[in-house]
């Protein structure tokens, strides 16, 4: 993996443009980026910066927020679907090989149902039409991500994307690595300080740290990826800024975004050499 290309997610907590973030991300070493979608999101745009920097559009992270609602009876579920599918477009449209999706969203919920795997499977379906790949990624809700994985099995379009902070923070560093290790097309790496309380896990924990500043065990990762064979990008999704009541990340709050631009890639640099 000495030659994977490094992918930086766009955002990171600094008020600094989309437009003006991407060849900086490129200055400090990054391949390419990530960025999230929205219908009023100039992706166009940002790709054609990606392209004249002569970077990578590595993929979109479709909206989430109302991802439980692909699960629930009503029209609501549909039009969800029918953002996926827009996503999708937009990335058949500017060249970008992948979207990424949450299966769910919610602690409280735990019932997949013939609703969610009827509406997800008309994207996966559309996403094979028009030759994009849709990564389903591990968040909470890991039944969800589960019988979509099965019942998608036989789709080429459909992958997994592992969030390495999810696993341990969501899914109580489970192996999904390996679970899904065969149909492995993403990755969304990142670090936090696992569950902080048992009884009562939430998104609070997800804090997406620089590697190497929280607890994950990146030389686990690291061979965890070597063992299912994966080539693909090193993508990280990142940020400097602490969840509310958190100070995780107090020790970013005196860089500018190039220092913090520039601990990202060295600690980038430091994980692809362990694989």
């Amino acid at each position: 993996m000495k030659n994977a290309k490094l992918i930086l997610a766009t955002g990171m907590g600094y008020p600094v443009s989309t437009e003006e973030q991407i060849p900086l991300i490129k200055k400090a070493g990054f391949d390419g980026v990530f960025t999230g979608w929205s219908d009023h999101a100039p992706i166009g745009e940002w790709a054609k910066i990606v392209s004249d920097n002569g970077m990578i559009y590595q993929s979109l992270h479709a909206p989430f927020t109302r991802a439980n609602r692909m699960w629930e009876e009503g029209q609501e579920g549909e039009d969800v679907a029918d953002e996926l599918c827009r996503c999708l477009d937009a990335c058949a449209e500017n060249g970008i090989p992948i979207m990424v999706a949450h299966a769910f969203i919610g602690f409280d919920t735990h019932n997949p149902n013939p609703w969610g795997v009827k509406r997800f499977g008309r994207a996966a379906e559309y996403a094979k039409n028009i030759g994009v790949k849709l990564a389903l990624e591990n968040t909470e809700g890991e039944e969800y991500l589960e019988l979509l994985m099965d019942a998608f099995a036989d789709n080429p379009a459909v992958g997994f994307c592992i969030d390495t902070g999810h696993e341990m923070c969501y899914n109580r560093s489970r192996d999904l690595i390996t679970r899904w290790g065969d149909r492995l097309i993403a990755t969304h790496l990142n670090d936090n300080m696992g569950i902080t309380d048992e009884n009562n896990i939430t998104w609070l924990d997800d804090a997406h740290l620089l590697p190497f500043d929280g607890i994950a065990d990146w030389q686990g990762i690291a061979d965890r990826l070597s063992a299912v064979c994966y080539c693909g990008e090193l993508t990280f999704e990142l940020t400097s800024q602490n969840k509310p009541d958190r100070h995780t990340h107090d020790g970013y709050a005196a860089w500018s975004f190039e220092e913090y631009l520039a601990q990202a890639y060295e600690r980038a640099v430091r994980f692809r050499a362990m694989i």
